[in-house]
């Protein structure tokens, strides 16, 4: 097992790595990351629609949904929320600020094209009639609750989010096999499913699959208050503060491993 300084120090390898990968390769990657992200997301709708309680839903979900890093992180891509952790090469001056902004656009608009491409087969190829559309209300409910959410809200749960994101990554890299990288991730991905915090790159799949599944209107009278179920919702009152969460969360543990392990050391 790796120490947490040893971590760090590997972190700088990876970090550097992932700055300088050619924009083609990136935000192929990043596609295939948002569209595993999405893939657990709907894994764990699946699972929770089908609970007795809200309760057990929530839980089965919280299980269910560490798929997503576990494809991220093993079969490789490039996560938005993960990637915050370039900070740490950044500060240690080994990867440029101009490398880090180019790298967190890109990967973020890639997370986003493969969250909507997942949305949309999910709602189209009509897996949404499970349960007897319980499936259907369920996603739609859950993005229009996300959506009503308040600016400062939706930001604190984004900075919790990804500080457990970011954990996540980092307690990965401290196992030297698959099983070790697995078992380590589960956790603090659980811990964040079942408290409800916010994932930017969840989002960009769970409410596109809610917008998209308003549209039929079979599906639409299953589900209760949508008012604040709009695209302009999705994108001012939910995806913006949330991707400011994810950021400050992920820098603040990049900066704190960073300033533990590698300040004096630079």
């Amino acid at each position: 097992m790796n120490t947490p300084g040893e971590i760090a120090k590997n972190y700088l390898a990876v970090g550097k790595a992932k700055a300088q990968l050619p924009l083609g390769k990136m935000f192929l990657l990043a596609v295939l990351a948002g569209a595993y992200i999405a893939l657990a997301g709907l894994g764990a709708s699946v699972a929770s629609a089908g609970a007795e309680s809200a309760g057990a839903g929530r839980l089965l979900s919280a299980c269910v949904f560490p798929a997503g890093l576990t494809m991220v992180l093993l079969a490789g891509s490039e996560l938005f929320t993960g990637n915050c952790l370039i900070l740490i090469p950044v500060l240690h001056r080994e990867v440029s600020p101009a490398a880090f902004v180019r790298n967190l656009v890109v990967v973020y608009l890639g997370n986003t094209l493969g969250g909507i491409l997942v949305a949309a087969g999910a709602v189209y190829s009509r897996i949404f009639d499970l349960f007897g559309g319980g499936m259907a209300a369920g996603a739609i409910s859950t993005a229009a609750a996300k959506c009503a959410l308040p600016f400062g809200i939706a930001f604190l749960r984004g900075i919790f989010c990804n500080l457990l994101v970011c954990l996540a990554v980092w307690m990965a890299m401290a196992a030297k096999d698959a099983a070790g990288k697995v078992a380590a991730l589960f956790f603090p991905i659980f811990l964040f499913v079942l408290c409800g915090f916010e994932h930017c790159v969840a989002n960009l799949y769970y409410i596109p699959a809610g917008l998209l599944a308003l549209g039929d209107p079979a599906w639409a009278a299953l589900a209760g208050d949508v008012s604040a179920l709009t695209w302009g919702n999705f994108l001012f009152g939910n995806l913006l503060p949330v991707t400011l969460g994810n950021l400050l969360g992920g820098m603040i543990l990049a900066w704190a491993y960073w300033a533990v392990y590698l300040k004096e050391k630079k």
